[in-house]
């Protein structure tokens, strides 16, 4: 068995007689996002203990330090103090960078439209195509001026902020992105702001609004957002089932594997990937041990098994419940018996990369039988006596989760992979390649 040193993440990757550990992935990205920003606009300070070390949040983190919110590490790693100016922020002296972090971007947009001073703010050049109009649109009805390129729906943006009003707004899509854009805004605004969404996205800005005193309504699917400032709270992140999808479709996949993920966020509207896997026959080789309740959001050990998959039909309201995990849940369809159809997931088209097209593209070069669709892909499974994925080299096309798709990809195929822009994995998961080499010791 080789695989790349923690160094070198880009060498080789083969398919070991085992896999098996027990891991810890990253802080969930999105709890950590939004911990990071409702405390920095809330009064007092808050302890935030295992925040995401990826890119994406350090950006996050950057841009509220350089709009005077006092960020600073407290012991233990991804432990920090924030301490809240309250909804009014102080202008910043430069440009604000969102790296490649389309979630600063779209909710640090909701602060900003309330600030009283003009903003910039930019990101990569993956950032800068990425659709920004769904936020701009719903802002500017609320009153703030925001300015972008192409007709103001991409980066950079330039807002002026300012006194807002409350909307009744009809989201186009759902997306947890913009409606936290909007639900911030709303926090500042005149009057309620109204939400209706089409299908249920992940609730963690909801959550943490309501654990620092605001007024949140609940009706099925429409959000009532009532004025309020805010208390911070402390903050204990759990693990990110997006990271911990990886090895979940590994050790269910591997025909020798067992694999223990510690401490994972098991929200409702984030375990799309746990009810799919279950519907591809997982069944008790996915076990969720020692659930329980932190912070507010449900936990839980998660404890996979080698098993046999076989392929299903998703789409519809599912699909927001477990959008980012799209990418590795075509790679369990590769080794899973039958057909596997995925629908209803244009989104994909306009995240890092368009990932209906990168994630067709790489598995192709190791073989897999996948056919895109315009809102979608179809994954021919393997048959009986038919043969597996090959390795061959593969490009992460500057995307994190597709660096790390097909990595487990790698260990999963005959043959050896090679991942070339390896190290994108950092911008959510810093110490993948640390792991992955991990959970091979017991294979040596």
């Amino acid at each position: 068995m080789s695989t790349a040193a923690p160094s070198s993440p880009s060498g080789g990757i083969s398919r070991p007689t085992s896999l098996g550990g027990v891991l810890s992935v990253p802080g969930d990205k999105s709890i950590s996002h939004r911990s990071m920003i409702l405390n920095a606009i809330a009064h007092g300070g808050a302890l935030v203990q295992g925040l995401s070390s990826g890119d994406d949040v350090i950006s996050t983190m950057r841009c509220l330090q350089a709009m005077g919110v006092s960020i600073e590490p407290a012991g233990a790693p991804g432990s920090y103090t924030v301490r809240g100016q309250g909804p009014q922020l102080t202008e910043p002296e430069d440009i604000l960078d969102a790296g490649n972090s389309g979630t600063s971007m779209r909710l640090l947009s909701g602060i900003l439209a309330s600030q009283s001073f003009v903003s910039v703010i930019t990101g990569d050049g993956s950032l800068r195509s990425r659709p920004m109009q769904r936020i701009v649109q719903p802002l500017k009805q609320m009153g703030a001026q925001i300015l972008g390129r192409q007709d103001d729906s991409l980066a950079p943006l330039v807002v002026r902020g300012g006194s807002l009003q409350g909307i009744e707004y009809d989201l186009p899509m759902a997306s947890a992105q913009v409606k936290s854009a909007i639900m911030l805004a709303g926090l500042s605004a005149s009057g309620d702001t109204v939400i209706h969404q089409p299908a249920l996205s992940r609730d963690h800005t909801e959550r943490m609004v309501l654990a620092m005193g605001g007024k949140i309504e609940k009706n099925d699917l429409d959000l009532v957002i009532h004025p309020a400032e805010l208390n911070a709270v402390d903050i204990t992140v759990p693990g990110d089932i997006s990271s911990a999808a990886f090895w979940m479709v590994a050790g269910l996949c591997h025909p020798n594997a067992r694999i223990l993920i510690q401490s994972v966020g098991l929200n409702p509207s984030r375990t799309g990937i746990v009810d799919v896997l279950q519907a591809m026959g997982a069944g008790d080789s996915l076990q969720l041990v020692d659930q329980r309740t932190e912070g507010g959001e449900p936990v839980a050990d998660i404890l996979v098994t080698s098993t046999e998959l076989h392929g299903v039909e998703i789409g519809g309201d599912m699909i927001p419940r477990m959008l980012d995990e799209v990418p590795i849940l075509a790679v369990a369809a590769c080794f899973a018996t039958g057909n596997t159809v995925i629908r209803d997931a244009a989104e994909l088209r306009v995240k890092e990369t368009d990932r209906i097209a990168t994630t067709v593209e790489e598995l192709t070069r190791l073989g897999a039988k996948i056919e895109p669709r315009e809102d979608g892909m179809i994954i021919r499974g393997r048959q009986a006596g038919a043969s597996e994925l090959t390795g061959a080299d593969c490009e992460s096309h500057g995307d994190h989760r597709l660096a790390m798709s097909m990595a487990v990809a790698g260990l999963l195929a005959s043959g050896e992979t090679t991942v070339h822009g390896a190290a994108d994995t950092s911008v959510s998961y810093p110490a993948f390649w640390q792991d992955l080499d991990l959970l091979l010791e017991e294979a040596r």
